[in-house]
């Protein structure tokens, strides 16, 4: 009972992992988006309580956005696959001798020769999915991705959402209990914990150095704040009467 309780816990953490680059992504993009929100509006010097609406605003409809796009995308993907796929049954069926000649050619191409050639041939050839797959893989370099666009979309708004609240917590406590002083501040270490942990995480997905990726997302969001703040600086002295 216990074995069956760990493979289903294994079982549960493996669906999870499939979903895990969407999750980072969509958490980069919710930081980065929301920090250059605060950022912007710090450089305005906008009240605490706008900068909290600019950024729920950003965070809502940008997640949103984000997670349609993920979900579209994903979507168009796998019905592009499944429209080469039915050309390919199509052509296996009613031109097998062209079809088989090029899964002849693919397998001479990786070296197969002579007998060992017409072997394998036979074999790929005489079950209609297999030579299918053959031709999706070999042929058209196209791989079915199995996860489900929803899901894509969904981990794509949740880590959004989660990920982007963090540059806006430290405004909504001072909004409520007044801290007063260093609120960008504190803001910025907490999200840059945030991009270090993200970062880290984007290592794991990518196999890549953790280092060179925790570094990279941390120069991407407070390249994004810097920019961010200059413009609210710039655009106050011409937009906001004092």
């Amino acid at each position: 009972m216990k074995e069956e309780s760990l493979h289903h816990s294994s079982q549960q953490f493996g669906k999870i992992q499939e979903y895990l680059r969407e999750f980072v992504y969509g958490g980069i993009d919710g930081a980065v988006t929301t920090f250059a929100v605060v950022a912007g509006g710090f450089g305005a010097n906008l009240d605490t309580g706008i900068i909290i609406i600019l950024g729920f605003a950003n965070l809502l409809a940008d997640g949103f956005s984000m997670s349609v796009g993920a979900y579209l995308s994903a979507k168009s993907e796998r019905e592009n696959f499944k429209k080469h796929e039915k050309i390919e049954y199509w052509e296996v069926e009613n031109l097998p001798h062209m079809e088989r000649e090029e899964i002849r050619v693919i397998y001479a191409a990786k070296g197969f020769k002579g007998e060992l050639l017409e072997q394998v041939v036979d074999q790929i050839c005489s079950d209609k999915d297999l030579w299918v797959a053959e031709m999706m893989k070999d042929e058209l370099e196209m791989m079915q991705d199995n996860k489900s666009p929803f899901k894509i979309g969904l981990a794509t708004l949740i880590s959004f959402i989660m990920v982007g609240f963090i540059p806006l917590l430290v405004y909504l406590i001072d909004f409520f209990s007044q801290i007063e002083k260093n609120i960008f501040l504190f803001t910025s270490i907490l999200t840059g914990l945030a991009f270090i942990l993200i970062g880290w995480m984007k290592s794991w997905v990518n196999q890549t150095s953790p280092l060179r990726s925790i570094t990279e997302t941390l120069a991407l969001g407070f390249l994004a704040a810097l920019v961010a703040f200059y413009v609210g600086d710039i655009l106050e002295g011409f937009f906001i009467k004092k």
